[in-house]
């Protein structure tokens, strides 16, 4: 507990040698425990935050400021401040300088991950988030308003919008109080920039492709790159890469292994959202059929009954896509007709051949025998496998107190993403 204490009061400290026995031992004890060590980090940073909001209005910080505090401390595994920090390892990186601004930006990636939720919530009107009420819900009955009610309604989701943009500014505000040799810091702002745009780029299609009920297969795989392949897995591993000065050649690699780990994962969710068991995924099946998400397995399903002139099919997909009162016969007659075109086969085909390119790229950039190197191919592996997922990682991939949560594998919130 010391030594991590240590690391998060160090931001100001004067690179050591690489390799140097302090350096090593503060990088070390993070490598145990990387969520809760950026766990500590962000109790920290939003603490300060939210003292702060204090300062301007005790309502605002009470009821909105500590809010997104709360939200942002609760749940999820850090995976993306995990993917910063075994990308940054694995690049050889662990004097103190680096290791502090590892956790001060992954607080920032989870900062961003807030708002992308709370967000999603409004748009998507879910009312429940990580088993509570979603934030928009639980501001309006802070507010004594009951959530279903016109004011409610209009209360809770204005105020939600704006906590998200909260998480977003207090996310950029950290990454420009992170101490950073100026050549990193360019590096990382350009990467931070791309990030954000390609967030709320991929939220645009998934949405545009859902309210116009179409979308092809290489437009929903161009929207799961930007809404999850790109923010969730690429761009962390780009920060880490760019915090330990690796050079361009690894950074692409590390680059190409994140953005297929992050479509693989992606497709086989949106498997899951047809044919997994709820009482395994943690969130109903058939969901995505109802909402009529743009999926690439949807998008596959309708290009080979057009190809084959399959127009019972087609007439299925009609019927129950995209209409909430779709009923479970409705909804098992799609799973048949994914399942009988083919479409089915072709996303677990594709994401496997996703999982193994990302795995061929990853050894193309970083030694997989070190330490960081086998970490980072355990946790590679686990997002390439999907929410839940069990890479077939061999002992030696599972070393160190972090493993054993890399290798189960992440998990996703309601709306796919990982957490």
């Amino acid at each position: 507990m010391a030594r991590i204490q240590a690391v998060e009061h160090s931001f100001a400290a004067c690179p050591l040698p690489a390799g140097s026995g302090p350096s090593a031992a503060e990088a070390e004890a993070v490598d145990a425990d990387v969520a809760g060590a950026v766990l500590r980090t962000a109790r920290a940073v939003l603490a300060e935050r939210v003292a702060q909001a204090s300062k301007i209005d005790a309502s605002f910080s009470g009821e909105l400021a500590g809010r997104v505090a709360g939200f942002t401390l609760d749940g999820g595994k850090r995976m993306r401040p995990r993917l910063l920090w075994w990308g940054m390892r694995a690049c050889g990186a662990a004097d103190p300088a680096s290791t502090a601004a590892a956790l001060r930006l992954g607080v920032a990636l989870e900062l961003v991950q807030t708002c992308a939720l709370i967000h999603d919530d409004v748009m998507d009107r879910s009312r429940l988030r990580r088993g509570k009420p979603a934030v928009h819900i639980g501001l309006a009955t802070r507010a004594g308003l009951p959530p279903d009610s016109e004011r409610g309604s209009a209360f809770g989701t204005s105020a939600a919008v704006l906590a998200g943009d909260l998480a977003l500014v207090w996310a950029d505000d950290t990454v420009a109080e992170t101490t950073l040799p100026a050549p990193v810091r360019h590096r990382i702002g350009a990467i931070w920039r791309s990030m954000r745009t390609e967030m709320v780029a991929g939220q645009y299609l998934d949405l545009h492709g859902q309210a116009t009920g179409g979308s092809s297969a290489a437009r929903a795989i161009r929207t799961a790159c930007l809404k999850s392949a790109l923010y969730s897995v690429e761009r962390p591993l780009a920060i880490g890469a760019a915090l330990a000065g690796a050079d361009e050649r690894t950074t692409a690699a590390l680059s190409s292994a994140g953005r297929c780990a992050g479509i693989a994962f992606q497709l086989r969710d949106d498997l899951l959202g047809v044919f997994g068991d709820p009482g395994v995924t943690g969130k109903p099946s058939g969901d995505d059929i109802r909402e009529g998400k743009p999926t690439y397995l949807l998008a596959v399903a309708r290009e080979r009954a057009e190809a084959a002139g399959d127009e019972e099919a087609l007439a299925v997909l009609g019927r129950a896509v995209g209409r909430a009162d779709a009923t479970e016969d409705g909804l098992a007659d799609v799973r048949g007709v994914f399942e009988a075109s083919g479409a089915r086969a072709q996303v677990e085909r594709e994401a496997e051949r996703l999982r193994d390119h990302a795995v061929r790229r990853l050894g193309e950039a970083v030694d997989v025998d070190a330490h960081g190197g086998r970490q980072l191919l355990g946790l590679v592996r686990a997002v390439s496998e999907g929410p839940g997922g069990h890479p077939a990682a061999s002992p030696d991939d599972t070393r160190g107190h972090d493993a054993p949560a890399a290798v189960r594998g992440p998990t996703t919130d309601e709306e796919g993403g990982i957490r």
